[in-house]
């Protein structure tokens, strides 16, 4: 017998963590390619401070439920889901509007969800769909990295960084990275060949002539880097839209996008989990009653550590 109702992160206006309310929502059967999760866990990112605040670049009405990373167990499927039965152990997102998951159900798109990863607990599985795909999209589908290229990783400790050294040096590619001298043996051992402390050093001094910038920090680290870029190289950002006309000066490629989810791509993620070759790193792991906190640490007014923020539902109502 399916929920009837469950408790959900909502917002009906825009604005601080504080906007943030849990409240009882009805659940909705899914519809037509549709799965609804139970939700065991649910991942926290940037995006999800956006949304909150009215930063999406995406058409966000009111009133919605956060979150888009979950992790759980599929409760109902609807017509036109292949693939996925009740009982089925998922992972993924929930649209592409980002939003959702922050509910202890969660109706999701069938084709944004695939089988979790058997060596990862429902915690660890949340954390991954959005950032490791958004490093493999930068890095493969946009940037189309080679092996025996160099690649600068701009944010590398962070969710999506880390993601990204992993995958480089798995594609054996070699991997200058920009971070914090706190950070600096953690991103070592993800794969980078040299990392660079952004306060104290500029990467220029160390990445010359690459084949391909992935920018996961914008403002002036995404203008400086068209100078390190080799010609007709590529930059690639998940923050910001690059200087086309810098870009047009320097012979080389910039653009901006935003992650697509696919069960292909989750596929290829999950298999390099279950096989050792990626890690997960959780910084912070909070229950839903907490959402508020989780949305202060994106805001920075609540410390932040190192890694991704996942909520952890609890047993489903």
């Amino acid at each position: 017998m399916l929920a009837s109702a469950t408790d959900a992160a909502r917002i009906h206006r825009f604005g601080g963590p504080e906007v943030v309310t849990l409240e009882e929502v009805p659940v909705s059967p899914p519809g037509p390619g549709q799965v609804l999760v139970r939700v065991a866990a649910a991942g926290v990112g940037p995006w999800d401070g956006w949304i909150r605040a009215g930063k999406s670049v995406l058409p966000q009405p009111l009133p919605l439920t956060l979150g888009s990373d979950l992790a759980g167990t599929v409760a109902a499927v609807g017509p036109e889901v292949t693939g996925l039965a009740p009982g089925a152990r998922v992972f993924g997102v929930t649209s592409k509007r980002f939003t959702g998951a922050h509910a202890a159900h969660a109706l999701a798109q069938a084709g944004m969800m695939t089988r979790a990863p058997l060596r990862l607990d429902d915690v660890q599985a949340a954390s991954v769909p959005v950032v490791a795909v958004t490093a493999w999209q930068a890095l493969f589908d946009h940037a189309q990295l080679e092996a025996g290229q160099t690649v600068l990783v701009h944010g590398a400790a962070g969710s999506v960084g880390a993601y990204a050294v992993q995958l480089a040096r798995r594609a054996r590619a070699r991997v200058i990275a920009t971070a914090s001298a706190k950070d600096r043996d953690f991103v070592r051992s993800l794969g980078a060949d040299v990392v660079v402390d952004y306060r104290r050093e500029r990467f220029e001094d160390a990445a010359k002539d690459v084949d391909a910038v992935i920018d996961l920090v914008g403002g002036d680290t995404q203008a400086r880097s068209f100078a390190v870029l080799r010609p007709r190289g590529t930059l690639v950002s998940a923050v910001s839209t690059p200087d086309q006309e810098e870009a047009a000066r320097r012979g080389v490629r910039a653009s901006f996008f935003l992650v697509d989810v696919t069960t292909a791509h989750l596929d290829r993620i999950a298999a390099l989990l279950d096989s050792g070759e990626l890690s997960v790193d959780i910084g912070a792991v909070l229950p839903l009653t907490e959402v508020r906190g989780a949305h202060e640490m994106l805001d920075g007014t609540r410390p932040r550590p190192r890694g991704k923020i996942v909520l952890a539902m609890g047993p489903a109502r």
